[in-house]
């Protein structure tokens, strides 16, 4: 554990937490640019926008899809969400959705999730810190699955959010303008993408929002939670190796 905390800290380190705050601190009126990236998220990513739709505080949606083969494309533009084609990757698309964005907010989420009802005064809370925009704020992490094991797996991911300050993308990311910039937006990755970024981020720029991420329990019902978790591991495991991306996304499916 203290070799993953260490990892963890090697570039976020090189931020100083004294230093000014980043553009896009306008937080009394913040308004949301929300980027999902997509790849034959027909079934999953109506639910999501509609979600968004019915919030204030979200001004634009972007779909940075990869090239899907379903309706998730013609479901997007029936919703009036921005649509930006861009190569395969979760890295690559995320950062062609934040490339395309207008706000000074971005919220990154997964196609697959929802969020829990209390999310927008989490949200609100969070951006009425003082620091808000020098920290990139995640979401605790839920299944949308009545079994015990989702609820062993929770407190899980809870323990490596509270020690490792190590979130997943299905967690979402909020952060600002300004510091995304500054870290340089994600990495053109096609895996691990969101470690990556954690990494750059490091511990004391990572926060709770406070509110949950619903993320469906699909993959683990299909290979079951205990062995999709120790896949989950084992890519994580690999990645720090150095195991490059492409490899590991072979395991990951």
């Amino acid at each position: 554990m203290e070799h993953f905390k260490n990892i963890l800290q090697i570039r976020g380190e090189e931020l100083d937490s004294s230093a000014p705050r980043l553009p896009g601190a306008d937080r009394g009126g913040a308004q949301l640019s929300v980027i999902i990236p997509t790849l034959n998220a027909a079934d999953t990513l109506a639910g999501l926008i509609d979600q968004l739709r019915a919030s204030a505080v979200v001004s634009e949606i972007i779909i940075a899809d990869g090239g899907s083969s379903d309706e998730t494309v013609a479901i997007a533009a029936a919703t009036g969400a921005q649509i930006v084609a861009t190569m395969r990757g979760r890295g690559n698309q995320l950062a062609a959705g934040a490339d395309a964005v207008a706000g000074d907010w971005f919220l990154f989420l997964h196609a697959d999730c929802r969020l829990a009802p209390d999310w927008e005064a989490s949200v609100a809370a969070f951006l009425s810190a003082p620091e808000a925009a020098s920290r990139a704020g995640y979401f605790d992490f839920a299944l949308e699955d009545d079994v015990p094991a989702a609820r062993r797996l929770e407190r899980i991911v809870a323990w490596r959010c509270r020690w490792l300050s190590l979130p997943y993308g299905d967690q979402g990311m909020l952060i600002a303008r300004g510091l995304y910039d500054v870290l340089g937006g994600f990495a053109p990755m096609p895996l691990m993408e969101d470690v990556e970024m954690v990494r750059r981020l490091g511990r004391r720029r990572i926060a709770r929002i406070g509110a949950r991420s619903i993320a469906s329990a699909r993959r683990y019902r299909r290979d079951g939670y205990w062995r999709r978790s120790l896949r989950n591991l084992s890519c994580l495991i690999l990645y720090f190796a150095g195991v490059p991306p492409e490899r590991i996304r072979r395991l990951y499916r």
